[in-house]
């Protein structure tokens, strides 16, 4: 007689309808928070220190926070994780990542916004020129620039770099209430460079 295939029939079924029945209940794990704050049903804590506007400052259970969070159309952020206990704060936290946002952006761009001004004499610069361009670098500096003044040396000029040096240390000389030397008078092929910065209000 042939003998059957072996049918080990049906995997047994858990209540849920999938049949790991032997690996024990399942948990749904929550989706992974993509904001740098843990917001709404993110928060971990039992139990939070509650703070904002419209709200009554105190201690609150986790969930009779986020029902006053739900009620005000706003989110429940944690803003101090490692206080006892957490500090929440009812607010609207795209707006608040808006601002965030937008506050960095504009100390990014103070910090790192320098603008510099140059400013060309000859190895023979008149006075008139002289003072010209001294009235200009005042004003750069006082706007919060730094200035490039250098000597331009053309041709054979490049026997007078003692007479450049001169010139430059005279500026930077006039401009001492105005800015500091960052930079001391220092040849780079056919100019002499002085770089000054503005003095801190």
């Amino acid at each position: 007689m042939d003998k059957k295939p072996y049918n080990p029939g049906p995997r047994p079924v858990n209540s849920n309808g999938n049949n790991n029945a032997n690996r024990g209940p399942q948990q749904r794990r929550p989706e992974r928070n993509a904001y740098p704050n843990n917001i709404n049903e993110h928060i971990r804590a039992r139990e939070v220190r509650l703070v904002g506007d419209n709200v009554t400052v105190g201690i609150y259970s986790i969930h009779e926070a986020l029902k006053i969070a739900e009620d005000l159309e706003l989110d429940l952020v944690e803003i101090s994780p490692n206080a006892e206990p957490p500090v929440c704060k009812v607010l609207d936290y795209q707006k608040y990542l808006y601002q965030q946002k937008k506050k960095a952006k504009e100390i990014k761009a103070k910090s790192t916004k320098i603008v510099v001004k140059e400013i060309r004499f000859g190895p023979q610069t008149d006075e008139h020129d002289y003072n010209f361009k001294l009235k200009h670098a005042i004003g750069f500096l006082q706007e919060g620039a730094k200035v490039k003044a250098y000597v331009f040396f053309k041709g054979r000029s490049i026997l007078f770099k003692e007479q450049g040096e001169v010139l430059l240390l005279r500026f930077a000389n006039d401009l001492e209430e105005y800015g500091k030397v960052e930079q001391m008078p220092l040849l780079e092929g056919k100019r002499m460079i002085i770089m000054i910065s503005p003095k801190k209000k």
